[in-house]
C-alpha cells in the first residue's frame, strides 16, 4: 500500500493523459482493494477508468482491464448485482475481441462464474464454466495451470452449491 501512495505522489503533478499517472493510478487502488480498502480504492478505480477511457480508448484492453478492477471492487463490497451487470459485459466483450479460447477471456469468464453462483444462478454458471471455460483453458493454458485448477474448483463449488443439484451433479463434483 504504501507503494501505491508513493508512486501516485511522485506522478501526481503529471497531467490527466500522462501514461505513468495512469498506471499509478491504477496501482493505487488495487493497492487499497488488496488491503481491504474497497470503499477507498472504488472511487480511484472509477477515476482510473474514465481517465483510461478519456485518454486511452484506443486500448480496448486497458478499458477492459479497468473495468475489471471496478468490478473485483464492486463484488468485495457485496454489490453483486452491480458486480454481475459489469462482468456480465466484459466477458462478452473479451468473447467478441479474442473468441473463448484466450487467457484473459478465460479469466474474466471466471470472474462471471464467480458472480452468477454468488447471486444462486447455478445453471448458467454451470454451463459457462463446464461448456466454455474448462474446455477452452485445458488445451490453451493446460491441465495443471493455475487458472484451469481454478475453474475445477468452481465448477465444483458451482456444482455441489446448488440447491438444486442432481445425483449427476454429485458424482461430476467428485472428479
Amino acid at each position: 500500500l504504501a507503494l501505491g501512495w508513493a508512486a501516485w505522489k511522485t506522478y501526481l503533478g503529471r497531467p490527466e493523459r500522462d501514461a505513468y499517472r495512469l498506471v499509478t493510478m491504477g496501482i493505487l487502488g488495487s493497492a487499497l482493494r488488496e488491503n481491504r480498502r474497497p470503499e477507498e480504492a472504488l472511487p480511484v478505480l472509477e477515476a482510473n477508468l474514465a481517465l483510461i477511457r478519456r485518454y486511452g480508448s484506443h486500448s480496448t484492453a486497458s478499458v477492459l482491464n479497468a473495468q475489471n478492477n471496478v468490478a473485483n471492487c464492486l463484488y468485495d463490497l457485496e454489490l453483486h448485482d452491480q458486480a454481475l451487470v459489469l462482468r456480465r459485459k466484459i466477458y462478452a466483450r473479451w468473447v467478441l475481441m479474442f473468441g473463448v479460447s484466450h487467457q484473459d477471456t478465460i479469466m474474466s469468464g471466471t470472474n462471471l462464474s464467480v458472480s452468477l453462483e454468488s447471486r444462486g444462478l447455478w445453471g448458467e454458471a454451470t454451463t459457462l464454466v463446464r461448456d466454455q471455460l474448462l474446455p477452452a483453458a485445458r488445451p490453451l493454458l493446460g491441465a495443471d495451470h493455475r487458472l484451469t485448477l481454478t475453474l475445477s474448483q468452481n465448477l465444483v463449488g458451482v456444482l455441489l452449491g446448488n440447491p438444486k443439484r442432481t445425483r449427476d451433479d454429485l458424482l461430476e463434483g467428485e472428479i
